[in-house]
């Protein structure tokens, strides 16, 4: 079974569909699929502004790359250590990792369409991967300026006309085997993916937070959810809600030890 709740996060903050904690609040299931056991995360950067010291988005694009350097290794990452994929009958746990030890960032100062739909997205990740090594445990996060949105499953981010999800991630199978996992992090430029007071990059930190732990934990979607088809991540995205902790922004993540969504381990 492969599920995507890509959309789940928007869904919750515009409050159009609500779970009862009671019944959205359950353990996770292992469902045999596997994890990211020691991650890596390389963030795409597509449009000029990105790379214009001039720019607002320059420093958002930087304080970004800081952001990732350190989230491997941080308490609240540490909450997903817990989950395991098995091999050979071993049980195989997520580790804290270097999550900048991969391939190089890029900085694509081309402009993008204005609806990046998915299949684009595909593809600017694969213009990435065409002069540079694929590797299963990177997840290629793709970021966007507040001039695009993305489009999902009919629905759309921020900016489009059909606001269904403030971020989300997706696999796609590379020439041989590989499965590439990929992340689109649109411009948090709308008030449903916003937590009041907090800036532009707090913003997209949240949701940084938010796709690659799910991604690490449930990378091929066939990995930990509950009984609602739920992941970690998307049951505590926005309930409680989001904090910041050593100047960085986090949702809370549902930990199965605790039975419950916490801040961290």
């Amino acid at each position: 079974m492969r599920i995507r709740r890509s959309t789940f996060a928007m869904t919750l903050a515009l409050g159009s569909l609500v779970f009862a904690a009671e019944a959205a609040a359950s353990n996770l299931i292992y469902q045999g699929g596997p994890v990211i056991q020691v991650a890596k995360a390389v963030l795409i950067f597509w449009g000029p502004s990105f790379t214009n010291p001039a720019s607002p988005d320059y420093v958002y694009a930087q304080t970004l790359i800081a952001y990732r350097n350190q989230l491997g290794t941080t308490r609240e990452y540490n909450v997903i250590t817990q989950y395991y994929e098995i091999v050979g009958g071993v049980r195989k746990y997520i580790k804290l990792s270097n999550l900048a030890a991969g391939t190089p960032d890029w900085f694509d100062s081309s402009t993008p369409p204005v609806n990046v739909t998915d299949a684009i997205a595909q593809g600017e990740v694969q213009r990435y991967l065409a002069t540079h090594a694929v590797d299963g445990s990177t997840i290629y996060e793709l970021f966007l300026p507040s001039t695009s949105y993305s489009s999902f499953d009919g629905e759309t981010s921020c900016g489009g006309p059909s606001l269904g999800f403030c971020a989300y991630h997706n696999d796609v199978t590379a020439s041989g085997s590989t499965v590439v996992k990929y992340a689109v992090q649109p411009y948090p430029s709308c008030s449903a993916c916003q937590v009041s007071g907090w800036s532009a990059i707090e913003n997209q930190e949240h949701f940084v937070a938010y796709t690659t732990r799910a991604t690490v934990v449930n990378p091929e979607f066939d990995s930990w959810y509950n009984a609602l088809g739920m992941d970690g991540d998307s049951i505590c995205l926005w309930s409680p809600p989001p904090f910041l902790d050593n100047g960085g922004a986090y949702p809370y993540e549902w930990s199965n030890l605790a039975s419950g969504c916490v801040k961290w381990r």
